[in-house]
Parts: C-alpha cells; structure tokens; sequence
C-alpha cells in the first residue's frame, strides 16, 4: 500500500466525554498533565487528531503503538526508563514519536513543562522573559533562552505563507539605545541623538489592515531596492492598496500598487479619514515596550526571531490563547533548531 501524502488540517481540541470542546488552561492542563505519558498523549491529541503520521514517509494510520511491557516506561539504551511514547511505521519500518522532526526533538525537558512554556508564550501579549521560565520551571538559564528561541522558530509564518493582498500599512523603525546613553566611542561629537541612527537595527513592518496580519523583516538600510524586495515577498501589489508616511523611499515603490496615499508626519498629520499608518505604528508600540519591558536587550542576529513572536501574537490577536496554541503546534513539523 502506498504510503499516504500528508495534508494540511486544522488540528481538533481535545474534548470531553460529552463530545465538547475544551479550552487549553492552566487549569486543565493540570488536571491532564498528571505524569510525563500523559503529557506525550495530549501532544499527540494536539498534533496527530487521533491520526498518526509518521516523520520520515509521511504516511497516516499506519503506524502501531510499541506498548512498553510494563504499560508504563521502557528502558532505554542506557538503562534508564523512559515514558515516552514510541510507534513504528508499517510502510517503512522506522520508530517515530511525536516528537520527531520537530522544534521537540532531542530535548531533555520534560514534556509537561514545555507545553505549560508554550502556553505561556501564547498568552503573553508582552512576552516572555528566558529568566522568567528559568525560575519558573527550574531549568538553567542557557535551558530556558534556547527553549524560548526554539518555539519562536515555530512561531515564524514560514515560506508557504499566502500573499497579502488588500490595504496594506507599511513603516520601519529602529531597535536599539540611544547615542547619548553609551560609553566612550560609542558617543559621536556633533551629531545630535535623535539623528544618530546608525547604532540601531531598522524594522521594516508591513500591516494588512482587513486581518491585521504583520510581516516584519530587519532590513540593512531604508531604501526602495531594499523595502521592494521585503514587500515582493509577502505583499500582490499590483492588486493592493499602500498607505505610508512622507518618505521619498515609498514614492516609486508606491507606483506599483493599485493606490498609493500617505500621511504627512513632519506637519503633524496621522490620520486623514481611512488614510493612516497607525496600525503599523501601533504595532512598533507594542514591539517596543515588549522589547524594553521584557526582554530589556535583543541582539541584532537574533532579533529576527523576536520580530516572528510578535508577529504572530498580533496577526492572531481575534483568536483565544489555546487558537494560538495549537497553531504553534501545527507548525512545529520541519522546524527543529540547534543550539549551534
């Protein structure tokens, strides 16, 4: 029998007796989570929907449960034992669990403590610090930072992601600290610090006014070559509205969408009935004080990964924190990340 192709589905919530949905609270994870097999069986409800599929062929239901002997661990290679859950493909022969080809695999963490993690990262408009989850779940800080990193990497739309298309806000702003705040040669004489961009890393975001969808990018300067090449890949021009500020960069760039308005920021002009860039600017807002507030320094390589959290915590701002949950989830095949 040939193997069957996986397909993308919409991932069910697990449910009671009486068939009805249940929410994923602190609450209710409590009462599931009760040992590390039941941890891997709420994974598997999340991810599989009763389903089984298997990592390395793709193919579904066809994949036997390798029941341990004593029903509740197995000893693993070197003696110890072990509760996770281990199938075996019938097409090609290979053991899998869920954990396999994705953000999870290899970890040493236990199960329980990185779905609590996950929830908190959905759930936490301004995000999550990695010393937080340290003392929270009692890992080591270096545990918890690449723990982080590795559900932000699942958090990312990916390149398969549908092209915007409608009214779209574009801006860019700059992450970083101020001129006058820094010792010794980071300071420059003569140039005021409102000017001294050089210092920081520009974000340029693009904002679909109908869903409120963010795609942001860290881009190496501001100008029209470059910004064109960012909207290229998530924006249909031809067929979208652009709304942006005054800045000369935007002008031919504009010429390439259906409209193109702009507000006028050195007059002190925001908003003119629908035409405004405040969607985009509330989202720097936002980023910002998370960034500060939070996480109070990002580096520049690894503010990419950031700027996909708060995207995504934004363009899934209408659904619940188990919605947002179990997308992360369903993304989680193919995007396994190394500490090196």
């Amino acid at each position: 029998m040939k193997p069957q192709v996986r397909r993308q589905k919409t991932v069910v919530p697990p449910c009671d007796n009486q068939g009805v949905k249940q929410e994923l609270s602190v609450p209710m994870l409590m009462r599931r989570l009760t040992s590390e097999a039941a941890a891997y069986e709420l994974l598997e409800e999340l991810r599989w929907n009763g389903h089984p599929v298997c990592p390395h062929c793709n193919s579904i239901d066809r994949a036997t449960y390798l029941n341990p002997a004593n029903g509740v661990s197995r000893r693993t290679r070197t003696g110890a034992a072990s509760q996770r859950r281990v199938w075996k493909c019938r097409d090609c022969r290979r053991q899998f669990s869920v954990l396999t080809g994705t953000f999870f695999h290899g970890t040493k963490i236990s199960i329980r403590s990185w779905i609590l993690v996950i929830l908190e990262m959905c759930a936490s408009k301004n995000g999550v610090s990695a010393r937080e989850i340290e003392r929270k779940y009692d890992l080591t800080a270096k545990t918890a930072w690449f723990m982080l990193h590795r559900i932000r990497e699942a958090m990312k739309s990916g390149p398969l992601a549908a092209i915007l298309s409608g009214t779209i806000a574009a801006d860019e702003t700059y992450i970083g600290g101020k001129a006058h705040n820094k010792h010794g040669r980071g300071r420059t004489g003569g140039v005021p610090a409102w000017a001294r961009k050089d210092n920081k890393t520009i974000v340029f975001s693009l904002v679909h006014r109908e869903s409120g969808t963010v795609r942001s990018a860290v881009v190496p300067d501001v100008t029209g070559a470059t910004l064109r090449k960012v909207m290229a890949d998530h924006v249909n021009m031809a067929d979208s509205d652009l709304m942006t500020d005054e800045g000369l960069w935007y002008g031919p760039l504009g010429r390439e969408f259906k409209t193109h308005e702009t507000v006028n920021h050195s007059a002190y002009e925001y908003g003119r009935g629908p035409v405004t860039t405040n969607h985009a600017e509330g989202y720097f807002s936002q980023l910002k004080r998370s960034l500060d507030g939070t996480h109070h320094h990002v580096s520049r390589e690894h503010l990419p990964r950031y700027l996909a959290q708060f995207d995504f915590l934004r363009s899934t701002h209408k659904l619940d924190d188990s919605e947002r949950m179990r997308i992360v989830l369903e993304r989680a095949a193919g995007r396994r990340l190394t500490y090196k």
